[in-house]
């Protein structure tokens, strides 16, 4: 199998990442979402497909969106947006946050063989309240975000205790001596294993862990029918491993920051 552009940018754009407890906005044009408390952002834009010239479907879209009270929107510039999108966001006072980099790899032969980490890694799915718990904590702090209510932390445990066996992913949390050290998650769809929320604790960087987690949520897609693994990354820390691990890029897809509190000028 040989990965294309239009390949991936059809799975990246069919990726639309819903948490359970977040408020869906959907209209045929557009989807987004008022996250919980605990999550970094208030307002995120997960899929816009506009049927009518782009400046009407973005001030459509602006329109819900003030009515939620947060000054901010989010929105991810996807691989294969309309043309125009980025310049109306730029118009509205849209600022660059981020710039993630979209990146695929070939599992059709089976997931690639990874260097083994320089620490002695365990790694265990988080079907348990104790472990949801480890992998969540790390999650957090990598990612500026706040830990969730508890019973968001039973919610995920149970979760993946239903779909780990399944062969439909789950979080994977990295130990070494009993340390939570890492965390990432994988989710098999349509063929293609999604990766999420890689991060490991700072103490614990450049020892291999992220490879570690990384190798075996590749080989658990592959195991369950994945011939493509995505990922959207933030090239400056997860994107060199990426590469070395396998992955190609296809593009980046911006994150703008737009303030909702003022009209196009």
């Amino acid at each position: 199998m040989s990965l294309t552009v239009s390949d991936v940018a059809a799975a990246g754009a069919a990726w639309v990442w819903m948490p359970d407890d977040a408020e869906v906005v959907e209209d045929p044009e557009f989807t987004f979402l008022r996250l919980p408390d605990y999550c970094p952002f208030d307002l995120s834009v997960v899929s816009f497909t506009p049927t009518r010239p782009v400046d009407q479907a973005v001030d459509a879209l602006m329109a819900r969106a003030r009515a939620f009270g947060p000054p901010v929107l989010d929105w991810q510039v996807l691989l294969g947006a309309p043309e125009g999108l980025e310049a109306e966001l730029s118009a509205r006072g849209g600022k660059v946050k981020i710039v993630l980099e979209i990146l695929a790899a070939d599992l059709g032969d089976g997931a690639p063989e990874l260097r083994p980490p320089a620490v002695d890694v365990e790694l265990r799915w988080a079907t348990d309240v104790t472990t949801a718990l480890d992998g969540l904590t790390i999650e957090a702090a990598g990612f500026r975000g706040e830990l969730p209510p508890a019973e968001r932390i039973e919610a995920v445990a149970a979760k993946n205790a239903e779909t780990v066996p399944a062969g439909h992913g789950g979080l994977l949390v990295a130990y070494v001596d009993g340390e939570p050290v890492g965390t990432g998650g994988v989710s098999v769809v349509d063929g293609v294993a999604r990766l999420t929320g890689g991060v490991t604790a700072e103490p614990w960087r450049g020892r291999g862990v992220y490879r570690a987690v990384l190798g075996a949520r590749l080989n658990y897609g592959a195991a369950h029918g994945a011939t493509m693994a995505l990922v959207k990354a933030n090239p400056a820390t997860s994107g060199p491993i990426l590469h070395k691990s396998g992955f190609t890029s296809f593009g980046p897809e911006p994150v703008y920051a737009i303030p909702l509190h003022e009209d196009r000028p």
